[in-house]
Protein backbone atom coordinates (compact mmCIF):
# COMPACT_ATOMS: atom_id res chain seq x y z
CA UNK A 1 0.00 0.00 0.00
CA UNK A 2 1.28 3.44 -0.92
CA UNK A 3 0.09 6.91 0.12
CA UNK A 4 1.49 9.66 -2.08
CA UNK A 5 5.20 8.77 -2.21
CA UNK A 6 5.20 6.88 1.15
CA UNK A 7 5.36 3.10 1.03
CA UNK A 8 3.28 2.40 4.14
CA UNK A 9 4.15 -1.30 4.40
CA UNK A 10 7.84 -0.54 4.48
CA UNK A 11 7.51 2.45 6.85
CA UNK A 12 5.22 0.68 9.33
CA UNK A 13 7.36 -2.43 9.35
CA UNK A 14 10.59 -0.46 9.75
CA UNK A 15 9.07 1.67 12.51
CA UNK A 16 7.90 -1.41 14.39
CA UNK A 17 11.41 -2.88 14.27
CA UNK A 18 12.92 0.42 15.42
CA UNK A 19 10.49 0.68 18.33
CA UNK A 20 11.21 -2.91 19.33
CA UNK A 21 14.98 -2.32 19.26
CA UNK A 22 14.62 0.85 21.36
CA UNK A 23 12.37 -0.97 23.83
CA UNK A 24 14.88 -3.80 24.22
CA UNK A 25 17.75 -1.36 24.71
CA UNK A 26 15.83 0.63 27.31
CA UNK A 27 14.76 -2.57 29.05
CA UNK A 28 18.38 -3.68 29.21
CA UNK A 29 19.41 -0.29 30.58
CA UNK A 30 16.77 -0.35 33.31
CA UNK A 31 17.50 -3.98 34.17
CA UNK A 32 21.20 -3.21 34.50
CA UNK A 33 20.47 -0.41 36.98
CA UNK A 34 17.94 -2.53 38.83
CA UNK A 35 20.36 -5.44 39.30
CA UNK A 36 23.49 -3.33 39.88
CA UNK A 37 25.06 -3.90 43.29
CA UNK A 38 24.63 -1.03 45.72
CA UNK A 39 27.60 -0.60 48.09
CA UNK A 40 26.43 -0.82 51.68
CA UNK A 41 23.34 -2.90 50.87
CA UNK A 42 23.61 -5.03 54.00
CA UNK A 43 24.06 -1.93 56.16
CA UNK A 44 21.05 -0.16 54.65
CA UNK A 45 18.81 -3.19 54.98
CA UNK A 46 19.90 -3.81 58.54
CA UNK A 47 19.15 -0.17 59.42
CA UNK A 48 15.68 -0.56 57.94
CA UNK A 49 15.07 -3.75 59.89
CA UNK A 50 16.05 -2.07 63.16
CA UNK A 51 13.76 0.95 62.90
CA UNK A 52 11.24 -0.38 65.40
CA UNK A 53 13.90 -0.57 68.10
CA UNK A 54 15.49 2.70 66.99
CA UNK A 55 12.16 4.52 67.20
CA UNK A 56 11.61 3.67 70.86
CA UNK A 57 15.16 4.61 71.78
CA UNK A 58 15.10 7.84 69.76
CA UNK A 59 11.77 9.00 71.19
CA UNK A 60 13.13 8.50 74.68
CA UNK A 61 16.03 10.86 73.92
CA UNK A 62 13.65 13.81 73.38
CA UNK A 63 14.86 15.35 70.11
CA UNK A 64 13.70 18.52 68.34
CA UNK A 65 13.73 18.87 64.55
CA UNK A 66 13.20 21.57 61.96
CA UNK A 67 11.92 21.11 58.42
CA UNK A 68 12.74 23.45 55.54
CA UNK A 69 10.57 23.24 52.43
CA UNK A 70 7.65 21.61 54.21
CA UNK A 71 5.07 22.88 51.68
CA UNK A 72 6.53 20.91 48.76
CA UNK A 73 5.65 17.31 47.89
CA UNK A 74 8.61 15.76 49.69
CA UNK A 75 8.21 18.06 52.67
CA UNK A 76 4.49 17.32 53.05
CA UNK A 77 5.11 13.58 52.95
CA UNK A 78 7.86 13.97 55.53
CA UNK A 79 5.46 15.81 57.84
CA UNK A 80 2.95 12.99 57.54
CA UNK A 81 5.57 10.46 58.60
CA UNK A 82 6.73 12.60 61.50
CA UNK A 83 3.13 13.05 62.63
CA UNK A 84 2.26 9.36 62.43
CA UNK A 85 5.42 8.10 64.09
CA UNK A 86 5.70 10.90 66.69
CA UNK A 87 9.46 10.82 66.34
CA UNK A 88 10.23 14.28 67.78
CA UNK A 89 8.96 16.11 70.83
CA UNK A 90 8.88 19.30 68.75
CA UNK A 91 9.01 19.98 65.00
CA UNK A 92 9.73 23.51 63.76
CA UNK A 93 8.29 24.18 60.31
CA UNK A 94 10.41 26.95 58.82
CA UNK A 95 9.14 28.75 55.73
CA UNK A 96 8.41 32.14 54.21
CA UNK A 97 4.70 31.98 55.01
CA UNK A 98 2.27 30.10 57.19
CA UNK A 99 0.01 27.51 55.62
CA UNK A 100 -3.14 25.83 56.84
CA UNK A 101 -2.23 22.58 58.55
CA UNK A 102 -4.58 19.66 59.02
CA UNK A 103 -6.09 19.68 62.53
CA UNK A 104 -4.52 16.26 63.11
CA UNK A 105 -1.13 17.96 63.51
CA UNK A 106 -0.60 18.45 67.21
CA UNK A 107 0.92 21.40 69.10
CA UNK A 108 4.39 19.93 68.70
CA UNK A 109 4.33 21.23 65.10
CA UNK A 110 5.12 24.96 65.13
CA UNK A 111 5.30 27.13 62.01
CA UNK A 112 8.03 29.77 61.91
CA UNK A 113 7.97 32.49 59.25
CA UNK A 114 11.36 33.70 58.00
CA UNK A 115 12.82 35.80 55.21
CA UNK A 116 15.29 33.60 53.38
CA UNK A 117 16.92 36.69 51.90
CA UNK A 118 17.80 37.81 55.44
CA UNK A 119 17.82 34.53 57.31
CA UNK A 120 20.39 35.71 59.81
CA UNK A 121 17.72 37.93 61.38
CA UNK A 122 15.71 34.80 62.19
CA UNK A 123 18.49 32.59 63.48
CA UNK A 124 16.69 32.25 66.81
CA UNK A 125 14.02 30.01 65.21
CA UNK A 126 16.66 27.28 64.73
CA UNK A 127 17.76 27.34 68.35
CA UNK A 128 17.36 24.03 70.16
CA UNK A 129 16.75 21.89 67.05
CA UNK A 130 19.38 19.16 66.95
CA UNK A 131 18.06 17.48 63.77
CA UNK A 132 17.32 19.27 60.50
CA UNK A 133 15.55 18.17 57.32
CA UNK A 134 15.96 20.24 54.15
CA UNK A 135 13.43 19.69 51.35
CA UNK A 136 13.95 23.11 49.76
CA UNK A 137 13.87 23.21 45.99
CA UNK A 138 12.52 24.99 42.94
CA UNK A 139 12.99 24.73 39.18
CA UNK A 140 14.67 26.83 36.53
CA UNK A 141 11.35 27.05 34.67
CA UNK A 142 9.60 28.49 37.72
CA UNK A 143 12.28 30.77 39.17
CA UNK A 144 14.78 31.29 36.37
CA UNK A 145 18.42 30.20 36.48
CA UNK A 146 19.47 32.71 39.14
CA UNK A 147 16.37 32.02 41.24
CA UNK A 148 17.00 28.29 41.10
CA UNK A 149 20.60 28.71 42.29
CA UNK A 150 19.49 31.08 45.04
CA UNK A 151 16.95 28.60 46.45
CA UNK A 152 18.68 25.25 45.89
CA UNK A 153 22.16 26.46 46.81
CA UNK A 154 22.23 29.77 48.68
CA UNK A 155 19.15 29.28 50.88
CA UNK A 156 20.18 25.74 51.77
CA UNK A 157 23.70 26.75 52.78
CA UNK A 158 22.57 29.81 54.70
CA UNK A 159 20.04 27.76 56.69
CA UNK A 160 22.52 24.95 57.29
CA UNK A 161 25.22 27.29 58.56
CA UNK A 162 22.88 29.06 60.97
CA UNK A 163 21.34 25.76 62.12
CA UNK A 164 24.78 24.36 62.95
CA UNK A 165 25.64 27.48 64.94
CA UNK A 166 22.37 27.10 66.86
CA UNK A 167 22.92 23.47 67.82
CA UNK A 168 21.97 21.25 64.87
CA UNK A 169 24.04 18.06 64.90
CA UNK A 170 22.40 16.04 62.11
CA UNK A 171 21.44 17.72 58.82
CA UNK A 172 19.59 15.80 56.09
CA UNK A 173 19.16 17.26 52.60
CA UNK A 174 17.52 16.14 49.37
CA UNK A 175 19.86 16.45 46.40
CA UNK A 176 19.52 14.61 43.09
CA UNK A 177 20.84 11.61 41.22
CA UNK A 178 24.05 12.42 39.30
CA UNK A 179 24.78 15.55 41.36
CA UNK A 180 28.24 16.73 40.34
CA UNK A 181 29.90 20.05 41.08
CA UNK A 182 31.66 19.90 37.69
CA UNK A 183 28.60 18.98 35.62
CA UNK A 184 27.79 20.99 32.49
CA UNK A 185 24.10 20.95 33.46
CA UNK A 186 22.92 23.70 35.80
CA UNK A 187 20.66 21.45 37.87
CA UNK A 188 23.15 18.69 38.67
CA UNK A 189 26.04 21.18 38.99
CA UNK A 190 24.17 23.33 41.51
CA UNK A 191 23.18 20.30 43.57
CA UNK A 192 26.76 19.01 43.48
CA UNK A 193 28.15 22.36 44.60
CA UNK A 194 25.58 22.48 47.39
CA UNK A 195 26.67 19.04 48.61
CA UNK A 196 30.34 19.99 48.65
CA UNK A 197 29.66 23.23 50.52
CA UNK A 198 27.62 21.38 53.17
CA UNK A 199 30.50 18.98 53.79
CA UNK A 200 32.76 21.92 54.65
CA UNK A 201 30.40 22.91 57.49
CA UNK A 202 31.40 19.72 59.33
CA UNK A 203 28.14 18.69 60.92
CA UNK A 204 28.44 15.85 63.39
CA UNK A 205 26.36 13.99 60.84
CA UNK A 206 25.40 14.97 57.29
CA UNK A 207 23.00 12.82 55.27
CA UNK A 208 22.65 13.52 51.53
CA UNK A 209 19.86 11.84 49.57
CA UNK A 210 20.13 11.50 45.80
CA UNK A 211 16.74 10.28 44.53
CA UNK A 212 16.02 9.78 40.86
CA UNK A 213 12.65 10.91 39.46
CA UNK A 214 10.38 11.46 42.46
CA UNK A 215 7.00 9.86 41.81
CA UNK A 216 4.12 11.81 43.34
CA UNK A 217 0.89 13.59 42.51
CA UNK A 218 2.27 17.11 42.42
CA UNK A 219 -0.19 19.91 43.18
CA UNK A 220 1.93 22.44 41.32
CA UNK A 221 1.31 22.33 37.57
CA UNK A 222 4.44 21.01 35.86
CA UNK A 223 3.36 19.53 32.49
CA UNK A 224 6.80 18.16 31.63
CA UNK A 225 7.17 16.30 34.92
CA UNK A 226 3.61 15.03 34.77
CA UNK A 227 4.18 13.60 31.29
CA UNK A 228 7.46 12.01 32.38
CA UNK A 229 5.80 10.37 35.39
CA UNK A 230 3.10 8.87 33.17
CA UNK A 231 5.77 7.35 30.94
CA UNK A 232 7.77 6.12 33.93
CA UNK A 233 4.92 4.40 35.76
CA UNK A 234 5.43 1.05 34.00
CA UNK A 235 9.18 1.45 34.51
CA UNK A 236 8.69 2.06 38.23
CA UNK A 237 6.57 -1.09 38.42
CA UNK A 238 8.96 -3.38 36.53
CA UNK A 239 12.23 -1.80 37.73
CA UNK A 240 11.31 -0.01 40.98
CA UNK A 241 14.79 1.05 42.08
CA UNK A 242 16.31 1.86 38.67
CA UNK A 243 15.39 5.50 38.00
CA UNK A 244 12.32 6.32 40.12
CA UNK A 245 11.64 7.02 43.80
CA UNK A 246 8.10 7.21 45.23
CA UNK A 247 7.91 10.23 47.52
CA UNK A 248 6.82 8.06 50.44
CA UNK A 249 9.95 5.91 50.02
CA UNK A 250 12.19 8.99 50.13
CA UNK A 251 10.45 10.37 53.19
CA UNK A 252 10.56 7.12 55.12
CA UNK A 253 14.24 6.62 54.32
CA UNK A 254 15.01 10.06 55.77
CA UNK A 255 13.08 9.33 58.96
CA UNK A 256 14.54 5.85 59.38
CA UNK A 257 18.05 7.20 58.99
CA UNK A 258 17.46 10.09 61.39
CA UNK A 259 16.55 7.59 64.12
CA UNK A 260 19.53 5.30 63.47
CA UNK A 261 22.67 5.66 65.60
CA UNK A 262 25.47 7.68 64.07
CA UNK A 263 27.70 5.54 61.89
CA UNK A 264 29.74 7.80 59.62
CA UNK A 265 29.85 11.63 59.57
CA UNK A 266 28.94 12.05 55.87
CA UNK A 267 26.40 9.68 54.28
CA UNK A 268 25.46 9.83 50.59
CA UNK A 269 22.45 7.68 49.70
CA UNK A 270 21.94 6.97 46.01
CA UNK A 271 18.55 5.96 44.61
CA UNK A 272 18.79 2.23 45.29
CA UNK A 273 20.09 2.86 48.82
CA UNK A 274 17.09 5.12 49.51
CA UNK A 275 14.75 2.27 48.56
CA UNK A 276 16.62 -0.12 50.82
CA UNK A 277 16.75 2.25 53.76
CA UNK A 278 13.04 3.05 53.59
CA UNK A 279 11.88 -0.40 54.63
CA UNK A 280 8.82 0.19 52.41
CA UNK A 281 10.32 -1.09 49.19
CA UNK A 282 10.89 -4.86 48.86
CA UNK A 283 14.44 -3.99 47.77
CA UNK A 284 15.87 -5.59 50.91
CA UNK A 285 14.06 -8.91 50.57
CA UNK A 286 16.36 -11.69 51.77
CA UNK A 287 19.16 -9.16 52.28
CA UNK A 288 19.01 -8.68 56.03
CA UNK A 289 17.30 -10.63 58.81
CA UNK A 290 14.38 -9.04 60.63
CA UNK A 291 15.25 -8.58 64.29
CA UNK A 292 12.75 -9.41 66.96
CA UNK A 293 10.58 -6.41 67.77
CA UNK A 294 11.43 -4.54 64.55
CA UNK A 295 8.93 -3.72 61.83
CA UNK A 296 9.64 -3.63 58.09
CA UNK A 297 8.35 -0.06 58.04
CA UNK A 298 9.66 2.85 60.08
CA UNK A 299 8.77 1.43 63.45
CA UNK A 300 5.56 0.40 65.14
CA UNK A 301 2.31 -0.01 63.31
CA UNK A 302 2.79 2.93 60.94
CA UNK A 303 5.05 1.11 58.51
CA UNK A 304 3.39 -1.12 55.91
CA UNK A 305 4.48 -4.72 55.71
CA UNK A 306 6.67 -5.86 52.86
CA UNK A 307 3.77 -7.82 51.40
CA UNK A 308 1.55 -4.74 51.45
CA UNK A 309 4.14 -2.41 49.95
CA UNK A 310 5.11 -4.77 47.13
CA UNK A 311 1.72 -4.27 45.51
CA UNK A 312 1.56 -0.54 46.14
CA UNK A 313 1.51 1.56 43.01
CA UNK A 314 3.80 4.59 42.89
CA UNK A 315 2.00 7.88 42.77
Amino acid sequence: MQFLWFKCDEIIGGSAIAVAVIAVCLGGFFLHHELAHEPGTERHCMMASETGVNLERFKGEDHTAFVLGYTGESGRMLLQDLKELKVFSKVLLIGRREVSLDPSFGPEFEQKVVDFENLDASRHVFKGADVGFCCLGTTKAKSGASGFVRVDHDYVLSAASIAKDEGCHHFSVISTMSANKNSSMLYTRTKGQMEEALKVLHFDRLSIYRPAVIMCNREEHRPGEAFARVLLKPVSYLFPTAITTPVEVLSRAMVNNAMAPKDIPVEVYENKAIHQLSGISPACKNKAPQKKGAEPGAGGEAGPTEKESSGKEAK
